[in-house]
């Protein structure tokens, strides 16, 4: 076997993904757990090569058959693999030394606005934007700077639930448990806790968090709960664990052990089921919706990256993908590499499947294509000059995808790379 191994071109979106899903906000958790540098995780979900035992540690914790993803160094040139094209959807900026920040540009007063609210106790702060446009970056930044003044932090990613966990309501809060002992490294002691002959999952939860994880915890704790849109599609169970968080929040208010609580509510798209006014938890507490960036913001982060942009190559570069953030990130990253002169080849293929948003594209098409009401609905937006009005389900949906914006009771189109790629895509489903 080779010394050296890398992740295929076609695996590095899968692998990328697969760093949150499996607990890790951010690539210095990973390298953290496993002991190894962070330029050598980086390496790794960029498709650069690795050491083959690393390869196989960071595949095995991220859930992955490093034998099916591996691309063996021997067999390439190693010019062409310096190379490499990578059309990814996920995009980690490469940070060359293991204490590096990460690359981030703030989004005034969202920053400032989170943390003060966070300080309070029994604090409920909820954070809604579409898929990829920083809501982990900034819950990481937040459970940094609070854990700097000595809270304890806890993260739990709802993707991490099996399908058999969000459809019973008992499973559910026994994993919910579980997970946030698991990341406060607190020992499990569900057991002694769990009554499953006279008692109810939401009275046992409480019990356990009240009488062992808090008390046990030494100091106040953040628990941030990332996509929590996944409990939604049942409603059922939906409603017991949001009506639990909405319960805690309000003892936090008059009782000093939920005060140590704050909560952190993560999540993509509006809440489409019916709840009781007073048993939510997305009518009370602190609302953060993050915005797409100003050309301002776009500019900072081009200095970011070392470069000095222009007002009309941001302007260009807005023209096409707005001020979402991923897709910025992703056209500076390839200028660093190819320099500036390569936007207008970079714009001219971006709507296409050569271009470097191919994966991102080819990702939301397939997300489309079992669902003809959907795709319906986006034509329709597409079509429109002016802001449309949609059925409530598909507006959530085509908003929690990113591919529209808000604009009152209507939606418009987030951005003209999407109305390029998918006016052409569409009509395949019609």
């Amino acid at each position: 076997m080779p010394r050296s191994l890398r992740v295929r071109p076609e695996y590095i979106d899968q692998v990328k993904l697969a760093v949150q899903r499996n607990g890790f906000p951010r690539q210095k958790d990973l390298a953290d757990e496993l002991l190894i540098s962070l330029s050598t995780v980086n390496n790794y979900l960029n498709g650069r090569a690795v050491d083959n035992l690393n390869f196989k540690e960071i595949s095995e914790k991220l859930g992955q058959d490093w034998n099916a993803i591996a691309f063996f160094e021997d067999n390439i040139d190693n010019d062409t693999s310096a190379n490499v094209k990578v059309n990814s959807e996920v995009l980690y900026t490469h940070c060359p030394e293991e204490d590096s920040s990460l690359i981030y540009v703030e989004r005034p007063p969202i920053e400032h606005s989170c943390y003060q609210a966070l300080l309070g106790p029994g604090a409920l702060v909820r954070i809604k934007a579409p898929r990829l446009m920083g809501k982990t970056l900034l819950m990481v930044r937040m459970l940094d700077q609070l854990a700097q003044k000595g809270y304890r932090k806890a993260y739990l990613n709802f993707h991490l639930a099996n399908s058999n966990d969000l459809t019973d309501v008992d499973r559910l809060f026994k994993w919910f448990c579980i997970s946030v002992a698991q990341s406060l490294k607190i020992p499990n002691r569900l057991r002694d806790y769990w009554d499953e002959d006279f008692s109810t999952a939401k009275v046992d939860c409480t019990e356990y968090f009240e009488n062992y994880l808090l008390p046990e915890a030494g100091a106040p704790v953040v628990l941030c709960l990332d996509e929590v849109d996944r409990v939604f599609p049942y409603p059922e169970v939906a409603s017991e664990f949001l009506g639990l968080l909405r319960a805690w929040h309000e003892r936090g208010k008059v009782e000093q052990v939920w005060k140590r609580l704050r909560l952190v509510v993560v999540h993509s798209t509006d809440v489409y089921i019916p709840l009781n006014i007073n048993e939510s938890p997305f009518n009370v507490g602190v609302p953060i919706e993050l915005p797409e960036f100003t050309p301002e913001q776009v500019q900072e982060l081009a200095r970011q990256h070392g470069q000095d942009w222009s007002e009309s190559l941001v302007e260009q570069l807005m023209g096409m993908v707005g001020g979402h953030p991923d897709l910025v990130q992703q056209a500076l990253s390839h200028c660093q590499i190819h320099g500036n002169d390569s936007l207008a080849q970079l714009l001219q293929a971006a709507p296409t499947d050569a271009g470097i948003y191919a994966n991102h594209l080819r990702h939301l098409w397939r997300m489309l294509q079992p669902h003809p009401d959907l795709a319906k609905a986006l034509l329709q937006v597409i079509d429109a000059n002016t802001p449309v009005h949609l059925d409530l389900i598909a507006a959530y949906k085509l908003y929690s995808m990113g591919l529209v914006k808000k604009q009152g009771n209507q939606v418009r189109l987030s951005c003209n790379l999407y109305r390029q790629y998918f006016r052409d895509h569409l009509g395949e489903l019609s």
